[in-house]
């Protein structure tokens, strides 16, 4: 498989535990974000954008195991910032890729100063995530 060939078993394992770790917050980000009635919304909200940053995080780092951890870590955070500041922008093509579900819930509809903290916070977590994964 072309996406797990790197030349050296190390870039392998690192990107099995990335598989796995994805696979795992997926679900995870999924429940808490779209859970009802346990917590609160806002609070359900900051974990899921946790979540979001974590998984991309991991999947850059899956798809380009190379790539040092920091400049991922960062560019997720600009990107998802960059996309947050997108929200505030409807011009119809964007409001017609919003009412499909990937649309939601990768570009998002509607904008929020307090999702900010949580992308930092995020992509600093995934950071870290990502660099124990190289530590297996």
């Amino acid at each position: 498989m072309l996406l797990f060939h790197s030349g050296h078993p190390r870039f392998l394992k690192y990107r099995l535990v990335l598989l796995v770790s994805i696979s795992l917050i997926v679900p995870i980000g999924y429940i808490i974000r779209f859970a009802q009635g346990l917590t609160p919304e806002w609070l359900n909200d900051a974990i899921g954008s946790l979540a979001y940053e974590i998984f991309w995080v991991l999947l850059v780092s899956f798809l380009f195991p190379r790539v040092a951890l920091r400049p991922i870590a960062i560019g997720v955070c600009l990107s998802t910032c960059g996309l947050e500041c997108l929200q505030l922008w409807h011009p119809p093509f964007l409001e017609a890729a919003r009412a499909t579900l990937p649309g939601r819930l990768v570009l998002g509809t509607t904008f929020n100063w307090l999702d900010f903290p949580p992308y930092f916070v995020g992509s600093w977590l995934g950071w870290l995530w990502a660099r124990s994964a190289q530590r297996i």
